[in-house]
């Protein structure tokens, strides 16, 4: 009898897994797991009184009672090292830092109509001078071209090969960069020629939605609320700031355009026509453009798609904005909503 017991009591632990171990779980104190800077961490170790606990927020230490300051927005992940006698054990949460200020709200005024090729899935949209360069969309129909933005006048064109979509563009040093959708690639061409120099792979980023630069590095959306910081020689992907508003991460981040220390993003986040204005700093979204009753004022057809496509002119301190397919092109100024 005495032999089947301990037989019998051996087949319970193996099939428990021996002795119970403590299930730790990190209490982070912020209502939600949702925090802005101002706000104090009050972490512990939930149900459990281990010796000794080591908090860390990114793999930077921190105390139990630490107070978010300028801690980039988006997801942090909050790890816990627990020290018991000998054993120590590892334990993570995730904490979701978000804007600390709703973003300002904007309108805008046409300044002028110009015409606009019908048949140009816009994809990207920027300024040299007086010349507008513009990347479109779809399989067969995508390209590179430069624009007379006055007349609507194709100027130079530059097919893309049937299997690449294009995508986002933007001028730096004299060459233009070009994005594709879901072709894991990017191109180079010279700005005078439009002759392609050479591609480039995306690395953690999966997808090409958007690009502009802030005259030293590249910035690149890929669909998610992530914009990717891009060397300019290598383009090797850097780091990534987190797009986010006072209440949510902010997707589906398109076309960008920097204009003085801000990037401005078309966005199918809000279903209307509205853009954002961004910091490359922190990610937070400091502006909301509602751009509706641009899209009734251009030809109607069945092609007709939402608002993509915003370029700044420098010398006309106003904004240039369309779509895919549309008939138009607004030259706008932004006006404070009331």
């Amino acid at each position: 009898m005495k032999i089947f017991l301990s037989i019998l009591t051996a087949l319970i632990l193996m099939k428990c897994g021996g002795p119970a171990v403590p299930n730790y779980k990190i209490s982070t104190g912020i209502k939600g797991d949702k925090a802005k800077w101002g706000d104090t961490l009050q972490l512990k170790i939930k149900n459990n009184s281990p010796e000794k606990v080591a908090y860390f927020l990114n793999n930077t230490p921190i105390s139990p009672n630490h107070i978010l300051t300028n801690e980039p927005l988006g997801t942090q992940v909050v790890k816990a090292v627990i020290t018991n006698g000998e054993n120590t054990k590892e334990t993570e949460t995730t904490l979701t830092l978000l804007a600390d200020a709703p973003p300002q709200l904007y309108t805008y005024e046409i300044v002028n109509i110009f015409p606009h090729d019908q048949t140009a899935y816009t994809q990207g949209l920027e300024f040299d001078g007086e010349l507008l360069y513009e990347s479109t969309g779809l399989n067969g129909k995508s390209s590179l071209r430069t624009v007379n933005y006055k007349t609507g006048e194709i100027i130079e064109n530059k097919p893309l090969d049937n299997a690449y979509f294009g995508e986002g563009l933007t001028l730096l040093n004299d060459q233009i960069i070009q994005l594709t959708w879901r072709a894991q690639k990017g191109f180079v061409y010279d700005k005078a020629t439009l002759t392609m120099q050479k591609s480039f792979p995306f690395q953690e980023s999966k997808e090409g939605w958007g690009l502009c630069n802030d005259g030293q590095y590249l910035y690149k959306s890929d669909g998610s609320n992530r914009i990717w910081i891009l060397d300019p020689i290598t383009y090797k992907e850097l780091k990534s700031i987190q797009v986010m508003t006072h209440k949510s991460p902010l997707k589906n981040i398109n076309e960008l355009e920097w204009v003085n220390g801000k990037i401005y993003a078309n966005t199918y986040q809000f279903n209307k026509e509205a853009s954002v204005i961004i910091d490359p700093l922190s990610g937070a979204v400091e502006g909301v453009i509602d751009f509706s009753g641009l899209k009734e004022k251009v030809t109607q057809h069945p092609q007709l798609n939402v608002l993509n496509g915003i370029a700044f002119h420098k010398a006309r301190n106003t904004f240039f904005v369309t779509g895919k397919n549309w008939s138009s092109i607004f030259e706008v100024n932004l006006l404070p909503k009331e």
